[in-house]
């Protein structure tokens, strides 16, 4: 089994994680729409590949080649060719797209699998009630399988909802991604122009409500302690 934790691409995130992604996991990243989420998912998969190893990235959103390129820098090139890169339609495209990505977890020598968003697709499915929740649940139980067969890390970034009530946001998916995510990380606006905050609130071994203050650059984030 393996025990190594594979960097974030960001020395601030693993010392926030306590060394770094660590395999056979899920890491959640929730927060507002422009905080961070895709940046740090590209600047972790950019780390795996410059690392040799092959990255499966499932991208709901939408993804920025150009975003890619900007952090992936002069390596571009000789690492693109080990980023996998699946782009489902909708939200039972999303559950199709996962089962199809054990196919390269199989057959390449892969370090981490992303998953951006996991619930932008499943949003649009909320009509569905219980059924959505079923399905998003069995979706994130197949994630969690890979992680623990392929000894893997797993990112999954998530979206939010204002809960009215309380005048505070929580992450979409309920029980489903929060149980089964080991590690949740949110990401928040600050009051000061420009710089996003990185919050701990769940981890196995960390205490919660460690964090740190980034903003975002051309070439990925700038780090600075909280």
């Amino acid at each position: 089994m393996k025990t190594d934790k594979l960097s974030s691409g960001n020395a601030a995130l693993d010392t926030l994680l306590g060394g770094g992604l660590e395999a056979r996991t899920v890491t959640q990243f929730f927060g507002e729409p422009a905080s961070g989420k895709s940046t740090l998912c590209t600047i972790a998969a950019v780390a795996c590949l410059r690392a040799g190893l092959s990255v499966v990235y499932i991208d709901s959103e939408g993804f920025s080649i150009e975003r890619f390129r900007q952090i992936a820098g002069e390596d571009t090139e000789k690492i693109a060719d080990r980023l996998f890169l699946f782009e489902p339609i909708d939200f039972e495209h999303q559950g199709s797209m996962i089962l199809e990505a054990e196919k390269v977890l199989k057959a390449h020598k892969t370090g981490l699998l992303v998953m951006d968003s996991a619930t932008a697709l499943y949003r649009t499915d909320l009509e569905k009630g219980r059924d959505a929740m079923q399905a998003l649940t069995r979706q994130m139980l197949h994630l969690l399988g890979y992680a623990k067969r392929y000894e893997i890390p797993i990112i999954i970034t998530n979206q939010v909802y204002i809960d009215t009530t309380k005048n505070t946001y929580a992450g979409l998916g309920g029980t489903a991604l929060e149980h089964l995510s080991k590690v949740i990380v949110r990401l928040e606006k600050t009051d000061a122009p420009g710089i996003r905050r990185a919050r701990l609130v769940k981890h196995r071994s960390r205490p919660e409500g460690a964090s740190f203050e980034y903003e975002i650059t051309g070439d990925g984030i700038s780090s600075r302690p909280s």
